[in-house]
């Protein structure tokens, strides 16, 4: 490990005793253009994930390195804070997950920055490493090598798959349960006992549909099989136990609605499921898996479950649902995971969710978060009922100088009803400031949700409101409201942000004189489409890492690639033949108003085409429009020093429309 690493690895030791904010946003004077820290908003968290070990001995963390452009896994060790092991690979590669396998060894799952996404991508490769750093080993992935020739042992499978961890079996210390697929489109997956040491792996199931995620019971039996075929559908297949056939227990195609597994009973005798309907939202409910009974255990008038909350058995106990501000619901409401909850969430004041337990159940790692704050992680003592701060996740913000996001609710011109939020700078009032509309990328199953995003404390921080908006489409509100979406870019999802936009002027929130409307991916799609069709509402529009022209999402980028993703292109966007009337494209000649376009040119699934035909259209047109591109960027700039140029971009271009204020010097 290089010095810089060692360094890094320092720094995450030292917040374990403190952590003071270096820069915030502070209030706004109406008269006065705030100067922004961009940098502060630039820059990535401290750490990603931190998880404790099963004895409670050591925490294990990943620690961006170098700006962002690697991660590194560090171990620390409770007694003093020092770093007992590190692990991290090259440029561009980065830890995507890990997991505490037994009390002495860490998998480590790997990601790779290919430029096709803004976060790196797994790569299906899992390594292992002991607490002390030793006995590290590449188990399984592409770059796995033979013993050589000279021998006929190969403990290791030298094949081109992708491997990811389905149960860590808690009672087993040496061997975990994979799933591993091999490297094409729409895969078969099979499920594989793999010992954690050395490698080794024998197949124990394989999936009877294609894209597949497998689910385990409490002994570690694959009992379920989640896919997704070439018709876009889901199937949901179930079996007794090892050896056993697989039978199918949903077919979407069928029966109009996807449900999933979430886990297992402690007995194995009751499965849980999230179950769609064809109204309203998601239920939970347990099958009986003896007699197939199935009894509705949670479902709100609302609101999907967003997360399933696990015991410290890791048994299903609860959910948690975002309506406007987070709230848990649980099976059990007099259960010990209920009451040690609502103990929490009473004491911090603050949505919370137990990310990791020790074995014998006497310490939990508590993460904490609100609209305002990034995230807090705190080793809460289960006996002594008592937690302590561990790190922050920016520990440069401070909660109490960042401004509000407010739930709010209207309806459409259909009578279709919408939530979203609205953040308004801190220290002003909501009457008549500029305002920001963003929309969300996806568009299909995201949900905007009260969080701290930087983005929109960005936009505050410079003097604007930001309006966001569920429009139909998105996620958490029912299988009927993400289906009304299907086949209405630019149409009815457009009209909703655009009722949104005329609401927030309506209830004197925005100045009807200075609104401008930006997003990225689909987002950036909806800017341009709302700068198209509503000329004289909106002052500006920003696209980052858009799609432009609808009919080239046919041809060019990596959804047609895939037979299920040929079949969403059909069935939620459209026939290519269609789309020309819903193309920003070709209809730039109704954008009369300031553009701003940003765009990567790895981006497989936004291909930057996409931006360089927008732009190429707007200059034709006579309209206004600069660019940003880096050329070894993907979907969303992923370098520290390229995000701090485009908010600075970013900034500037509203501040010539909207008054707002720009980046610091």
């Amino acid at each position: 490990m290089n010095t810089r690493s060692l360094l890094s690895a320092a720094l995450l030791a030292t917040a374990f005793f403190a952590a003071s904010p270096v820069a915030h946003s502070e209030g706004v004077d109406r008269g006065i253009a705030p100067a922004v820290d961009v940098e502060a908003y630039s820059r990535s968290d401290s750490f990603h994930q931190v998880k404790i070990s099963p004895t409670g001995g050591f925490l294990a963390a990943t620690v961006p390195l170098e700006n962002g452009e690697r991660t590194a896994l560090v171990i620390i060790r409770r007694g003093d804070s020092a770093v007992s092991a590190s692990f991290s690979l090259g440029r561009n590669t980065h830890i995507h997950a890990f997991d505490w396998v037994n009390p002495e060894r860490v998998l480590i799952s790997i990601a790779d920055k290919f430029g096709s996404r803004d976060e790196p991508l797994p790569t299906g490769e899992l390594y292992a490493i002991n607490v002390d750093g030793s006995k590290g080993e590449l188990l399984v992935g592409q770059r796995v090598a033979g013993a050589g020739l000279g021998t006929r042992i190969q403990p290791k499978k030298v094949e081109t798959v992708a491997a990811f961890l389905v149960d860590g079996l808690p009672t087993d210390d040496r061997n975990v349960v994979i799933s591993v697929s091999p490297f094409h489109e729409d895969p078969y997956s099979r499920a594989e006992l793999m010992d954690v040491y050395s490698g080794r792996r024998m197949q124990i199931a394989r999936a009877p549909v294609r894209n597949a995620q497998f689910v385990t019971d409490h002994q570690g039996v694959v009992r379920f099989a989640l896919g997704l075929g070439t018709d876009y559908r889901q199937r949901l297949y179930y079996r007794d136990g090892d050896g056993s056939e697989w039978e199918l227990l949903n077919d979407e195609g069928t029966s109009g609605v996807g449900e999933a597994p979430v886990g297992f009973s402690a007995d194995g005798t009751t499965a849980y499921l999230q179950v769609e309907h064809s109204q309203g939202p998601d239920s939970i409910v347990s099958l009986d898996t003896a007699t197939g009974r199935r009894t509705e255990v949670l479902r709100d008038d609302a609101v999907d479950p967003a997360a399933i909350l696990h015991g410290a058995d890791r048994v299903p106990v609860g959910v948690v649902y975002q309506d406007g501000k987070p709230r848990t619901a649980f099976f059990d409401d007099a259960s010990t995971d209920a009451r040690l909850y609502r103990s929490l969430e009473a004491a911090f004041d603050s949505p919370v969710v137990v990310t990791s337990r020790t074995a014998d159940g006497n310490h939990a790692l508590v993460q904490t978060w609100s609209d305002r704050n990034p995230g807090d992680f705190y080793l809460f003592d289960t006996v002594a009922k008592k937690a302590a701060h561990l790190l922050s996740r920016r520990e440069w913000f401070d909660p109490a100088m960042m401004a509000a996001k407010r739930p709010v609710e209207f309806k459409a011109r259909d009578g279709l009803a919408l939530r979203g939020y609205v953040t308004v700078p801190k220290g002003a009032e909501d009457r008549r400031l500029p305002m920001v509309v963003m929309p969300h990328g996806g568009p299909y199953g995201v949900q905007d949700t009260w969080d701290f995003d930087p983005h929109v404390q960005m936009l505050a921080a410079a003097g604007y409101a930001v309006l966001q908006v569920n429009f139909r489409g998105s996620g958490g509100y029912g299988k009927a409201f993400t289906s009304a979406g299907a086949r209405e870019w630019g149409k009815a999802m457009q009209d909703d942000v655009t009722d949104a936009t005329h609401w927030a002027i309506r209830q004197g929130i925005a100045d009807p004189g200075k609104v401008c409307i930006y997003g990225a991916s689909y987002g950036a799609y909806a800017a341009l489409m709302g700068a198209a069709r509503e000329p004289d509402l909106y002052q500006c529009a920003a696209g980052y890492v858009g799609v432009y022209d609808l009919p080239t999402m046919h041809t060019q980028g990596d959804i047609q690639r895939r037979g299920s993703g040929a079949t969403y292109l059909r069935e939620w966007i459209g026939e290519r033949e269609e789309l020309d009337a819903v193309s920003p494209t070709r209809m730039a000649d109704q954008i009369k108003v300031p553009v701003f376009l940003a765009a990567g040119g790895e981006d497989e699934r936004a291909p930057i085409q996409h931006t360089r035909m927008m732009e190429r259209a707007l200059v034709e047109s006579g309209s206004p429009v600069e660019t940003l591109y880096y050329p070894r960027e993907g979907h969303g700039f992923y370098v520290e020093q390229h995000q701090r140029e485009y908010h600075t971009r970013l900034l500037a271009f509203l501040a010539r429309s909207l008054g707002g204020g720009v980046a610091a010097e």
